[in-house]
């Protein structure tokens, strides 16, 4: 099982407040890559839960089907929590930059239609991480499409 260094999580928990406490002015190029925050409902709690995540956009820019993010978990056994969470509530907010709308998810397994696209699209866009990732790992890594409502 992959852990992830100790010093990426202390910065990818700095680069998330950051995105959240600027509210979208700054973080959604932060780190090099496209970053979104995703806002969803506790499947436990009931309580808002967020996370950033790298995206890559399906469709064009200005009309696009929706964002698509990897459930990676940095490669290790178990799922993040946030997938758990859009499963069993499937509503959700995307906040991209200062901009947040309202978007449903749609879960891709490997197999599924779609998945391979999906997958290459945002592996692509986050220099092929997902590819060591899932190196890492049995767990097979689904890919969410977060659609605009």
């Amino acid at each position: 099982m992959a852990t992830p260094n100790p010093a990426m999580r202390g910065f990818l928990r700095l680069h998330q407040r950051l995105y959240e406490g600027t509210g979208g002015l700054l973080g959604h190029h932060l780190i090099g890559v496209p970053c979104l925050l995703l806002h969803t409902t506790g499947r436990r709690s009931g309580q808002r839960r967020t996370v950033a995540l790298v995206y890559a956009r399906d469709g064009e820019r200005d009309a696009p089907k929706g964002y698509v993010v990897v459930a990676s978990n940095h490669g290790m056994d178990v799922p993040p929590a946030w997938l758990a969470n859009l499963e069993a509530e499937p509503d959700a907010e995307v906040q991209l930059g200062r901009t947040t709308r309202r978007a449903r998810a749609e879960v891709f397994r490997p197999g599924d239609e779609d998945y391979a696209r999906l997958w290459q699209l945002v592996n692509d866009g986050n220099h092929h991480r997902y590819e060591r990732y899932q190196a890492g790992t049995s767990r097979p890594i689904p890919v969410v499409r977060l659609v605009p409502a």
